[in-house]
């Protein structure tokens, strides 16, 4: 017994493209990162509809919500995420999706159940193929150069982006810091100024002092000559009075 027409609507109907990044290299191929597609189902029944998404190469692909519910006359979009791989030619023909499908029972209380339990002619699906669209060489050379263009804008916005702007990605703990290390800094200027102040003072002062002594050098010498001199003429004298008074004694 054939198998009922699908009752969802796919958009798209056959096929899910992934459009890879323009911007790759041989090291890391056309698949470095991930690509995603929308695959949209819509019920335009008046019952509610179940669904299961099924794919060919499961570990290639992340599909969210990959089953479920539809409700009469509403829709929902799936998101078919391809995951990094070694991009092999001949592997993209294998790659195939699958949405089946089939109508809600009234009572229905648990899905998993119900389709253990679901009949072959009850069952209904569609089929996509996976189209990997690759780009083309001038599309690589005019979105490498638009690269270099948006990363040398960067740079410069980046470089010319005053110191306030950058300080204000601080947190409230890393400002309270470099405000308490600046205090600190300040603090430590003006002791070193203090110190240096009190230091030429000192200098003066001990310059000062030593003009003050250095004249008083000659009056003490000249002092101690003049006591020498006095003492010098007392001793002739004395010495010549006691001469004259040897020879009287002597006569």
């Amino acid at each position: 017994m054939a198998r009922p027409e699908q009752v969802l609507l796919l958009e798209p109907q056959h096929e899910l493209k992934f459009r890879v990044s323009t911007v790759f290299t041989f090291r890391t191929g056309p698949f470095s990162d991930v690509v995603t597609t929308n695959l949209k189902l819509s019920n335009p029944t008046d019952r509610n509809v179940c669904f299961k998404v099924k794919t060919t190469a499961p570990r290639r692909y992340c599909v969210r919500p990959n089953s479920g519910i539809i409700d009469a006359g509403t829709s929902i979009n799936v998101s078919v995420m391809l995951q990094p791989f070694d991009y092999d030619p001949n592997e993209k023909s294998k790659h195939k999706f699958m949405v089946q499908s089939m109508l809600a029972p009234p009572d229905m209380t648990d899905m998993e159940g119900v389709w253990k339990e679901a009949k072959p002619e009850e069952l209904m699906d569609s089929k996509l193929r996976c189209v990997f669209e690759m780009p083309t060489e001038n599309e690589k050379t005019h979105d490498m150069e638009s690269n270099k263009m948006m990363s040398s804008s960067s740079l410069k916005s980046e470089s010319s982006l005053p110191v306030k702007s950058m300080s204000s990605t601080l947190d409230d703990g890393e400002v309270k810091k470099i405000m308490e290390e600046c205090k600190r800094l300040q603090m430590e200027a003006q002791r070193l100024r203090e110190e240096n102040k009190q230091i030429k003072e000192d200098d003066g002062l001990r310059m000062r002092k030593s003009n003050i002594m250095s004249p008083q050098h000659p009056s003490v010498a000249m002092k101690k000559e003049e006591g020498m001199s006095a003492r010098t003429v007392a001793l002739i004298v004395l010495f010549f009075v006691m001469g004259i008074i040897v020879g009287k004694l002597v006569l």
